[in-house]
């Protein structure tokens, strides 16, 4: 059941990643203006035109051109950025990391304020701080990222003037990376002064992202542990003299936390999306701030990279989290 349920999950995923390529190729072609002029300087011929255009494929039919670009892909071969002049898909894999790990670090703040939330309103449940919490969760959610991101910009980077507010890492550092997962590395290498300042750049932007999030864990979660604390189970472990912290962390936690796992994963998508205007407004050195200057110069190539790149990783995310789910449900596991 297991191995058929994988089987059906990766052809869905290329049905769908072909669906994304195909969709983003034709879209951004009907967008009015020509990338190739804005490469040219002024007074450029129509001869100079017309030879990038051939250069590029444009000169193709919009039918011919994709089926060029899917074989290229296949070939791990995502074209040559126009308005830099390089391989995309080295592009994308350069600052791929720089995302992943905010995107990382802004879930695992998520879940830490998420399942703090929770529990604590959990034990406190009835009472205002309760009501405190879902106030809390209300505001946090309701308020973007980039908002949060610009209100810890202004606190901690004007007003108080704590932290840097742009960057991923200080240029002044001795940076002895052999690839682009700095924090990664610096913890691997134990150069905890590179962990340092990179964190210092990286934990607003990181937790402006998660903020919305943890306020949806945090509901999520204090409703599932509400219901499951009035199952039989639950309420045999009080017979025994279980103190309610000891209910919640032996007994219910584990059973209620399921839902939220499916809920996290799906969220993990939005987030690692939403890292596209934060990292702009950080000037943070990831694929999202590439995202933007790609869509500015209309650089067809290095958008189609990028899309695709994101498609696949929001793919599988689901995938894992889908197959997760099943490994941990008992019921579906063996159904």
């Amino acid at each position: 059941m297991l191995l058929l349920r994988i089987l059906s999950r990766l052809l869905s995923i290329a049905v769908t990643l072909f669906g994304v390529a195909l969709v983003v190729f034709v879209v951004i072609r009907l967008i009015p203006g020509n990338p190739i002029a804005m490469m040219l300087p002024p007074g450029a011929t129509d001869d100079d035109i017309a030879r990038l255009t051939a250069l590029y494929g444009f000169d193709k039919s919009i039918p011919e051109q994709f089926v060029i670009w899917l074989g290229g892909v296949l070939q791990g071969d995502f074209g040559t950025s126009i308005s830099l002049r390089q391989d995309v898909l080295g592009l994308v894999l350069g600052r791929l990391p720089g995302t992943l790990e905010l995107a990382g670090l802004a879930l695992f703040f998520a879940v830490l304020i998420g399942v703090a939330l929770a529990i604590f309103g959990t034990i406190r449940r009835g009472k205002k701080t309760e009501t405190g919490i879902d106030i809390w969760n209300g505001l946090t959610l309701s308020t973007p990222d980039f908002l949060w991101g610009l209100a810890l910009i202004l606190l901690f980077g004007v007003v108080l003037q704590w932290f840097g507010i742009s960057g991923r890492v200080s240029p002044q550092l001795d940076l002895p990376f052999v690839t682009q997962f700095y924090l990664l590395e610096s913890l691997a290498r134990f150069r905890l002064d590179l962990t340092a300042d990179l964190l210092a750049h990286m934990w607003m932007p990181a937790l402006a992202l998660a903020l919305p999030l943890s306020a949806m864990i945090a509901q999520v979660l204090k409703v599932s542990l509400k219901e499951v604390m009035t199952l039989d189970y639950t309420l045999l472990a009080r017979t025994k003299g279980y103190t309610e912290r000891q209910v919640i962390f032996r007994e219910a936690l584990r059973n209620a936390a399921l839902p939220t796992l499916a809920l996290t994963g799906v969220q993990l998508t939005h987030l690692i999306g939403g890292t596209v205007i934060v990292e702009r407004l950080f000037s943070y050195g990831g694929l999202g701030s590439m995202a933007i200057d790609a869509v500015i110069n209309r650089d067809l190539p290095l958008i189609q990279g990028i899309v695709l790149t994101f498609a696949v990783i929001f793919v599988a995310i689901n995938l894992i989290v889908d197959l997760l789910y099943t490994v941990l449900n008992p019921r579906l596991r063996h159904g």
